[in-house]
């Protein structure tokens, strides 16, 4: 199961979302994309968190799940899930979406793993759990 920032969030937030989030981490092999932490990181600093509560939750995350590196394959297949929601995003007018979006997508796909997110652009898509 691949958990993206939306999930990791909601988890720290102690929100109904993040208690179905629980669920998952306690029952299932969890696997985060490095990229996420860095977007977790951003998301609090602009909100002003302390810095060490910060590095405490990347931390927990690190310890609580597999954090999965970019490699080669992996930028490749991003780009090219990149590209599908982009196509996905114009039909429902939706976002644009990041590479990042490209790499939770990809990351999911390669591990033939589901992918929990409250993520707009992701609903609907085979490989998804959507808690939004």
């Amino acid at each position: 199961m691949v958990l993206d920032s939306y999930a990791w969030i909601e988890y720290f937030l102690g929100s109904d979302t993040g208690r179905t989030v629980r669920e998952h981490l306690n029952t299932e092999e969890v696997v985060t994309p490095s990229i996420t932490l860095a977007e977790i990181a951003r998301k609090y600093l602009r909100e002003e968190v302390e810095q060490e509560d910060v590095l405490k939750r990347l931390n927990f995350i690190s310890t609580s799940s597999t954090v999965m590196e970019i490699n080669a394959e992996l930028s490749l297949a991003a780009t090219k899930a990149y590209l599908e929601l982009s196509e996905k995003a114009k039909v429902e007018q939706l976002r644009r979406p990041s590479l990042t979006d490209g790499i939770i997508l990809a990351s999911g796909r390669a591990l033939g793993a589901k992918i929990v997110t409250g993520d707009e652009l992701f609903k609907g898509l085979a490989e998804v759990i959507y808690i939004g």
